[in-house]
């Protein structure tokens, strides 16, 4: 599978945004019950909101020919805000092959650190790479509790 890095346009607003509620949705109920995923991503995605939010944060995409099977924003003080794997797609090398053009990219910027909040699921993937958690957190969102980790990765 040939995976393929590139820049976001606004074009990719309404697959990104689908990738990201399916993403959320897919998650085990038993590690975030369905209420959370609910508060997390609602159903029906709120599509302006989205295009808003991604023509600020400009994600890079992963594509497997014309699929968006991936996403992942780097904003200039190194915080990584969103880190997203299509289901269908999950373990096939799609967020390293995200993160590691990030990770690159923030030490050709001379950025000395990443952080992020990571979720329950996604943190021991940042915990391969070299991130060290800092806490935990529980984040009230639309009225559910939201546990995730705030983890850092010193890059000089």
């Amino acid at each position: 599978m040939q995976i393929t890095i590139t820049p976001y346009t606004d074009e990719n607003a309404t697959e990104i945004t689908d990738l990201h509620h399916a993403c959320v949705h897919a998650i085990d109920p038993l590690i975030y019950s369905h209420e959370q995923q609910e508060a997390w991503a609602h159903t029906p995605p709120n599509y302006p909101y989205w295009v808003k939010r991604l023509s600020l944060k400009k994600p890079f995409m992963a594509m497997v020919e014309a699929k968006i099977v991936g996403f992942i924003e780097l904003e200039e003080n190194g915080h990584i805000d969103c880190a997203y794997t299509h289901p269908e797609y999950q373990k096939c090398g799609v967020m390293s092959a995200l993160y590691t053009y990030i990770e690159n990219l923030a030490q050709q910027k001379g950025m000395e650190k990443l952080y992020l909040e990571a979720s329950i699921v996604a943190k021991p993937f940042f915990e391969k790479r070299g991130f060290t958690t800092l806490k935990r957190n529980e984040i009230k969102r639309n009225g559910q509790m939201i546990v995730n980790y705030s983890m850092e990765k010193m890059l000089s």
